[in-house]
């Protein structure tokens, strides 16, 4: 007997297909490929496409600048105030608008070993120190743009570093992976740069590293960029001799353009609101989107919300 034909499968089921597949896979233990970007296309030629991104790659900057990307997501949210700004490597400013913001404290550890007796970036650029540096891998990482203008308020660069004889690498894995604090263990390495700083500054401490307190001068210079200066501190840090001045690593802020349509952008809240119980933060909560939408130490907002996300947040009283 011959069974009748199976009707199609509808664009909906099949997209919704691709995206619970992605989603499994991006939950898997130990995969690699952790960056998003999906497209939404209409149907037709002239339908259209609405594309989403998500990671910790200045490309998303730039993407939704181009109007490729029209919705991301970044971390940390000081390097769109840069860009709104019009500072750094952004020559003209970007018309950057948020959509929300998820509070996510972090700060940047700037570690460099007893032995080397380094005391500030200063004295790496007074003693030209061959320094030998572990950077985050992923060369397009945004900590990269920290470092980098830190770097030259300070007055050197990390083509100076080597040419005084050091070393910059770029190690893949987290500052607390066996390729970066271990290799401090084993001494392969004076120094790491990097965000995180719960995850191994202990360790760091206990192997005879210090944290670099940033001058005055430097910070002020980097909160003219637009970045935010912060503290290490020992009531957060028990295991740290000192506060430490820094910069500030905080928040995964969505964002888009000034000019994306109203719809896009409702329709990103409302999705946000919808799925807020399957989102979960790291304390196992639903996203807490009542301190997602104004400005806080764990979650900046230097760039304006969307006028569409304002209305939506005022008409759910979050404004």
């Amino acid at each position: 007997m011959t069974e009748p034909p199976r009707p199609p499968i509808p664009p909906v089921v099949r997209g919704r297909l691709v995206l619970e597949v992605a989603a499994e896979v991006l939950g898997a233990g130990g995969w690699p490929y952790r960056d998003v970007r999906i497209s939404l296309s209409g149907p037709g030629p002239g339908g259209g496409t609405i594309a989403f991104s998500g990671g910790a790659d200045l490309a998303a900057i730039d993407d939704v600048a181009a109007g490729t990307v029209q919705v991301s997501i970044i971390n940390p949210a000081a390097v769109l105030t840069v860009a709104l700004r019009g500072k750094g490597p952004y020559k003209q400013p970007v018309p950057l608008r948020a959509i929300a913001v998820m509070p996510s404290p972090d700060q940047i550890g700037f570690a460099v070993t007893g032995a080397s007796g380094l005391r500030s970036l200063a004295d790496i650029k007074a003693q030209r120190f061959p320094l030998k540096l572990s950077l985050r891998g992923n060369r397009k990482h945004t900590i990269h743009l920290f470092i980098k203008e830190l770097l030259a308020a300070a007055g050197f660069s990390l083509d100076d570093i080597t040419a005084w004889g050091g070393e910059v690498r770029y190690d893949q894995g987290m500052p607390e992976a066996e390729t970066r604090i271990g290799a401090v263990e084993r001494g392969e390495i004076d120094a790491i740069f990097d965000e995180a700083v719960p995850d191994w500054g202990e360790r760091a401490l206990g192997l005879g590293m210090r944290f670099l307190a940033l001058e005055e001068g430097l910070l002020a210079h980097m909160e003219d960029l637009g970045f935010r200066r912060a503290m290490l501190t020992k009531a957060a840090y028990p295991w740290l001799a000192d506060d430490v001045p820094t910069l500030d690593f905080s928040g995964w802020t969505v964002f888009t353009r000034e000019d994306v349509p109203d719809e896009v952008v409702t329709a990103v809240c409302a999705a946000l609101v919808a799925r807020r119980d399957r989102l979960v933060v790291e304390s196992g909560e639903p996203l807490p989107l009542e301190q997602m939408v104004s400005d806080s130490p764990d979650g900046p907002l230097d760039i304006p919300l969307h006028p569409a996300a304002e209305r939506y947040w005022k008409q759910l009283g979050y404004l």
